[in-house]
């Protein structure tokens, strides 16, 4: 007699999970968007929307908040990855927001275009009338993070208010909003570091090298591994060094952090999150250290 497997896993819950809150939006918005940086939480959503909408396209564009400040590797498989999907990829770029005076460019020793990419994004979210945004954020990265709901909602400024949110009961979302408010959509809120490489390994999603074990030019400030980059002054008491490290966020190249590192697959990335005990935003994101709560302050002024 044959014998079906009924078995579900906890990735299946979980892709569940998030094909339902896309359908969801793109049932309850307009004009939705999916924020694609290359890194590997929205290559996963890429991989879920594929599924969500199949065999249709994907419903909704891809935009990425470019601060000019990035990693090669990462921009060449942002621009390809789109482009093999036949996806249409809005640039919204941090060097037009100075230009146009929108912003000032920092200046000083740990000068970063990260949080200079709030204004870029809440300009474009006004400018292409998006009323909701997926983001690739989950609760295990951060503690501002895990106070976000899967439906967060962003008042007239794009501001967020963690002290007024609204009550989510099981799969139940509200996705009532008035012209020029929005919502920011957090399909794997419920997913770990760890869930996300595992799904990596059983989707055999590619990610860019970045991700891998690889001998890089890299120097030490605060503790971190910084690369070698046009964009970074070392001061003369950092020198370079040859070392063997990988990326576990992909960020902009002046506050992303690497590890060392000798995980060339995904097999043994997958053995070395399973061990580690720091979270991968406290390993390696400079900007999370300006004060206890960078992210929150940021997050509050309309950040991802």
């Amino acid at each position: 007699m044959l014998q079906r497997d009924y078995t579900t896993s906890q990735l299946d819950v979980l892709e569940a999970e998030a094909v339902h809150i896309m359908r969801e939006v793109a049932a309850e918005f307009e004009r939705p968007c999916l924020l694609f940086s290359g890194g590997k939480d929205s290559i996963v959503m890429l991989r879920i929307a594929e599924k969500a909408f199949w065999p249709a396209p994907i419903p909704f564009p891809l935009m990425h908040v470019d601060t000019g400040h990035n990693f090669a590797e990462v921009i060449e498989f942002r621009d390809r990855r789109a482009a093999e999907l036949g996806a249409r990829l809005v640039v919204a770029s941090v060097q037009d927001s100075i230009d146009a005076g929108r912003v000032v460019e920092e200046t000083g020793r740990r000068a970063s275009r990260n949080r200079l990419q709030t204004t870029t994004l809440l300009d474009a979210i006004e400018e292409n009338e998006y009323d909701a945004v997926f983001g690739g954020a989950r609760r295990d990265e951060e503690k501002a993070r895990a106070k976000e709901r899967v439906f967060s909602f962003r008042d007239d400024f794009g501001q967020w208010d963690p002290k007024n949110q609204r009550p989510e009961l099981w799969n139940l979302y509200n996705a009532r909003i008035r012209k020029g408010e929005h919502i920011r959509v957090f399909p794997l809120s419920n997913w770990t570091e760890l869930d996300i490489w595992d799904y990596i390994r059983r989707e055999e999603i590619e990610i860019p090298s970045i991700y891998f074990a690889h001998t890089r030019k890299v120097f030490e400030r605060d503790g971190m591994l910084l690369a070698d980059s046009e964009f970074i002054t070392r001061d003369d008491d950092e020198p370079l060094l040859d070392m063997t490290v990988r990326y576990r966020t992909v960020g902009d190249v002046t506050c992303t952090g690497a590890v060392q590192s000798g995980a060339a697959t995904v097999e043994a990335i997958i053995d070395e999150i399973a061990v580690t005990r720091i979270t991968e935003r406290g390993a390696t994101r400079a900007d999370d250290r300006a004060s206890e709560a960078s992210m929150e302050d940021r997050k509050r002024e309309g950040y991802f």
